[in-house]
């Protein structure tokens, strides 16, 4: 029987937005890199944040929201990614890697933001209050 490894996105995404951040401190600063590495910094951090935001949504449609603002982010982190790559060649790989981290984790957020759009597009069952509780007028 193989090993269950527990999956924590929290986390993957904080280590992701240390490795952007370890990138960024290494660039040269100047007229281009100036505003890109301002806004890698911030679409990369906000991925884990929105995360961290996702874990104590108030409801499936406030989940569901927050997901697809991580979705977004990740997405956005790829296109700054590839612009400091471009006006940068010399970290060209590292942005690379970073990329490809990034891309995963947006193919992770849409499946998750698909996912929550299909729960909660599903009808409460008959039995069932809004909170998923067994009703009080089948009881």
């Amino acid at each position: 029987m193989g090993k269950h490894r527990k999956y924590d996105l929290a986390e993957r995404t904080a280590k992701f937005a240390e490795a952007v951040l370890d990138l960024a401190n290494s660039l040269p600063r100047g007229a281009v890199t100036n505003p890109l590495i301002s806004q890698l910094v911030r679409a990369a951090t906000s991925v884990g944040a929105n995360i961290c935001e996702a874990n104590d949504a108030v409801s499936r449609k406030d989940f569901r929201n927050k997901i697809g603002t991580c979705r977004k982010e990740a997405s956005e982190t790829k296109y700054w990614l590839r612009m400091i790559a471009s006006a940068v060649p010399e970290v060209a790989a590292r942005a690379r890697t970073l990329w490809k981290e990034a891309h995963e984790l947006h193919l992770i957020l849409a499946k998750s933001f698909s996912t929550a759009g299909r729960a909660i597009e599903t009808p409460l069952s008959k039995d069932r209050d809004e909170g998923g509780h067994p009703s009080a007028l089948n009881i």
